[in-house]
């Protein structure tokens, strides 16, 4: 019997640097990233079922009526979603799968997917945080004003997570959420079935395979 895929979800406040954790895991070849449905146009070289899975709103909204998504949300006029039967596929085949999502979201996948990994990112302090934000030169006065004040509204959800890992380097992040994966994996209630449906001469290699 194969064994399930691991569902990891990944939040934090901008800035703490969630999607380069993100990208160092998928560069490791051994994760894979849930793919957004959406309304919206494709933009420029962008292709269907690589960047998004493109739909028209009917179609979406039949999904949404299917109970097809894991969450979904309208975002200037556009609706975004994670498909459901797309993740669940992936995790019945083995893979684990990287889902980055707000914390709103987040919440709506674990009442959906209750043995997913949820996993919070923080950054090393705040001051760190808003240096962070000011280091993209992108930010007016008001508006890194206003992600500050949703960094810390969004660090209240913390306590909704399994695991909160603090983002002092990318390498040391990535190491510490392979390590919470791996003891995921020996977690019983992910690992009894397969115990249980083997024989007793295979459950040592079972365990270890």
């Amino acid at each position: 019997m194969s064994n399930k895929g691991i569902l990891i979800v990944i939040s934090g406040p901008s800035g703490a640097g969630k999607g380069t954790i993100c990208k160092a895991l998928l560069e490791k070849n051994q994760y894979y990233l849930s793919i957004s449905a959406t309304t919206r146009k494709p933009r420029a070289g962008e292709v269907d079922g690589v960047n998004y899975y493109f739909m028209d709103r009917d179609e979406f909204e039949n999904k949404i009526k299917e109970d097809d998504f894991l969450e979904c949300a309208e975002v200037y006029g556009n609706l975004y979603g994670t498909p459901r039967s797309k993740v669940q596929a992936m995790l019945d085949s083995g893979k684990d799968v990287i889902l980055e999502i707000d914390i709103q979201g987040a919440l709506k996948v674990k009442d959906k997917i209750e043995d997913g990994v949820f996993i919070f990112i923080l950054p090393p302090s705040m001051e760190e945080l808003k240096q962070r934000i000011i280091k993209r030169g992108s930010e007016t006065p008001q508006s890194l004003m206003t992600r500050f004040k949703s960094a810390y509204q969004e660090i209240n959800y913390i306590s909704t997570y399994n695991y909160a890992v603090v983002n002092n380097t990318v390498s040391d992040a990535v190491n510490k959420i392979e390590s919470i994966l791996m003891a995921e994996r020996c977690r019983v209630d992910r690992i009894k079935e397969k115990i249980l449906d083997s024989k007793e001469g295979l459950i040592h290699e079972q365990l270890y395979d």
